[in-house]
């Protein structure tokens, strides 16, 4: 279990130096969608959480950069989006305003953020404490009253001085699933590598260089208002369901979920609150929001044999620790962590594509964490 966080004090002196919108490569054509059937969305925390993915890189050649990095995702992660439209979609309410809400993958965009901190790597990874981490990741609350015009997800690199950088990947918590069991991350890394390899040779600068863009080396940093994410963090867990059958919304479905609750707090040796969300992913792409009470846990018939249906995993299963963006360099360390958690939160996820698309279901389980 990776990436833990409580309050704490943020990085002290980070600059963002530089804020885009990326957009997929091509016109979605048709547009997809996503229903979601909530009661309370402001109470169930849709407009605030968010799913965060760290990865930190050491500098293993001369003219490994940050700054150069994030120059070429410009354009892979277009590429990318072109398979995972949703994530630079936007979150919207029905047309006559009380037809409840739904994700559009209208091509908005993404953000991309570039940022710099008066740190080395090595000073930053040798704190004993990741509280700061979140500061390397940014997020946004979607607006409450106008969600069409928020962004879904956000990558943040951040250039550390003599060399190091980190990429932080942040989503609503409506697209988790995209980078958890529909694995962009690893659509986007290949076509990253792919594009690269291609590549003139004579080229050593992508044409989106910040540091050839910016008009004079002193330029102010940008001043631009982001959730804090050091509130409001749990303490994850994630489990698979081995029978692909199973249907999460009927008695023995629920039990299972139930279970994994219960792991999660016996493990971390916190509870969730009186009453907390479940978010589940329907089939025909729809999510829906529950409320689930506490007094349910207690109630789990435990003598049943289900636990042979649960099985514990690990986030490395998501595949991060090996992401080459360039040259070889895989990350040195890698972090996930839910953010703005509250009562705590149980996700119910299944994949929509590739092979994962015939196994059972992730159940991802947060609780709240002082």
């Amino acid at each position: 279990m990776a990436g833990q966080h409580g309050e704490g004090t943020p990085v002290s002196n980070l600059l963002i130096e530089s804020v885009q919108t990326v957009t997929p490569f091509k016109e979605t054509d048709p547009r997809q969608r996503r229903q979601v059937l909530v009661t309370d969305p402001v109470g169930s925390g849709i407009f605030r959480r968010c799913f965060n993915i760290l990865l930190y890189y050491k500098k293993v050649v001369e003219d490994e950069s940050g700054w150069i990095v994030a120059g070429w995702m410009k354009e892979s992660i277009a590429r990318a989006l072109v398979h995972q439209p949703l994530l630079s979609g936007r979150l919207r309410r029905g047309e006559d305003g009380h037809a409840g809400l739904e994700l559009v993958s209208n091509d908005s965009g993404l953000r991309l953020i570039e940022a710099r901190i008066p740190m080395t790597l090595s000073e930053f990874l040798d704190k004993e404490s990741r509280d700061d981490e979140p500061e390397l990741v940014f997020w946004k609350d979607i607006d409450e009253q106008n969600p069409q015009f928020s962004p879904l997800f956000y990558v943040q690199v951040t250039n550390f001085e003599f060399g190091g950088y980190s990429i932080g990947m942040s989503c609503n918590i409506l697209l988790a699933d995209l980078l958890i069991t529909d694995n962009f991350l690893k659509k986007w890394v290949n076509i990253h590598n792919e594009m690269l390899s291609k590549a003139d040779d004579a080229i050593e600068t992508p044409i989106f260089y910040l540091p050839t863009l910016k008009k004079t080396s002193g330029s102010p940093s940008i001043p631009i208002i982001r959730s804090d994410q050091t509130k409001n963090c749990g303490k994850t867990m994630i489990f698979k369901i081995t029978d692909e059958n199973i249907n999460l919304e009927n008695e023995s479905g629920k039990t299972l979920m139930l279970v994994c609750v219960k792991e999660t707090e016996n493990e971390v040796g916190s509870k969730l609150a009186s009453k907390y969300p479940v978010f589940l992913k329907e089939p025909f792409n729809t999510i829906k929001i529950e409320t689930c009470s506490r007094l349910e846990n207690e109630m789990v018939p435990w003598e049943l044999d289900v636990r042979s249906q649960v099985r514990g995993e690990s986030w490395d299963d998501l595949g991060a620790n090996e992401i080459v963006i360039h040259k070889g360099n895989k990350p040195t360390r890698v972090s996930y962590w839910m953010g703005s958690v509250m009562d705590g939160i149980v996700m119910a996820l299944t994949s929509t594509e590739g092979e994962e698309a015939n196994s059972g279901p992730n159940i991802i389980v947060s609780v709240p964490w002082n």
